[in-house]
């Protein structure tokens, strides 16, 4: 399935149901005086986000909702039912902003969090609310007020504590499979991923966390190179970032090309996306010619810890995991 993280849609809401023009008619009571009924509202759009939605695929097909619209009131003084609340479900991350202004709406974050995005026209007002001691057989009703109609961009970008970002092929959902219950697709080509994979990290020591491996980031991925600014949105909202560099491709001339070719793009995307904490990974130590290119990474790189594990084998992984809760603990304590 493709991932779909980018929609525009409309809504509306129901347009509020007409008031109703009646007289009370019974045997023995000839003037029995107006009992119009109030049309009941139209009904409200209503955003919600749920965790059963993990993209905004289900929107490429249908781009427009509208709530149904109130019932007239009848006589008797029988008001209208209202109309049935519509609920469209976004995955959490969702960024609901005003297509014509581009205003910010509403950044929907957490489970079974929601928002009215519409409300539903009011119900007509029967023609009894007009009975006065001056007019007391009023001969019209209210009309029900019209309902909202809105264009709406919705932007997802991902819920996780950890980024893993590093060129194609790295080892990024490799990775992901091995430290989470995750099970993404692999290849031994580049953009084997071509969606972002989620995974729920348990340490045995500490809270569990959730990672995601950013697929897509080459140089030019700022300006839509690869598979470019589709991806690079969902670096912003994690906390930590996991830079996994493949060991076994180091280039004992320029080993820290790869490095600042990855470091450079989130600095033109964001700046504040090159001000994340890292870890910088070697990855693939299982290779031939790996721990010796990860020997020349570090003495060319001695300033920043670096580790080294082989996603395959499994080598590593623990010490990579507590590095992570670690950072994150940090992370929480400098919080307001």
């Amino acid at each position: 399935m493709k991932f779909i993280d980018e929609a525009t849609i409309s809504v509306q809401s129901g347009d509020g149901g007409r008031g109703c023009v009646s007289f009370r008619r019974e045997r023995f009571i000839p003037r029995g005086g107006p009992d119009g009924g109030d049309g009941g509202n139209g009904g409200d759009v209503l955003l919600v986000a749920t965790s059963r939605k993990r993209t905004l695929h289900h929107f490429q097909y249908q781009h427009s909702f509208k709530a149904a619209n109130g019932a007239g009131g009848q006589g008797a003084q029988k008001t209208g039912k209202n109309g049935p609340l519509l609920v469209i479900e976004l995955p959490p991350g969702t960024l609901v902003y005003d297509a014509e202004t581009g205003a910010l709406l509403k950044d929907l974050t957490t489970d079974g969090e929601s928002f009215l995005v519409a409300q539903g026209g009011r119900g007509g007002r029967g023609n009894k609310r007009f009975a006065t001691a001056t007019n007391r057989a009023p001969r019209f009703a209210q009309p029900g007020e019209p309902g909202e109609a809105r264009q709406l961009r919705l932007e997802l970008k991902l819920l996780a504590d950890v980024g893993i970002i590093g060129l194609p092929n790295a080892g990024k959902s490799t990775l992901i499979g091995a430290i989470s219950a995750a099970h993404p697709k692999t290849g031994s080509y580049p953009f084997t991923t071509l969606a972002p994979n989620l995974g729920v990290v348990a340490t045995g020591w500490g809270a569990p966390f959730v990672v995601a491996d950013i697929p897509g980031l080459i140089e030019g991925a700022h300006q839509g190179a690869g598979l470019g600014i589709q991806f690079l949105r969902h670096i912003e909202r994690t906390r930590l970032l996991v830079h996994l560099i493949d060991a076994s491709t180091i280039d004992s001339q320029q080993p820290l090309r790869d490095y600042h070719a990855i470091n450079a793009e989130l600095r033109s995307y964001k700046p504040e996306l090159g001000a994340k904490p890292q870890i910088v990974v070697l990855n693939k130590l299982d290779l031939p010619g790996a721990e010796q290119n990860a020997t020349t990474f570090q003495q060319a790189l001695p300033e920043i810890e670096t580790l080294s594990i082989s996603a395959v084998t499994g080598e590593g992984l623990t010490p990579l995991k507590s590095k992570i809760a670690s950072l994150l603990d940090k992370c929480d304590e400098q919080l307001p």
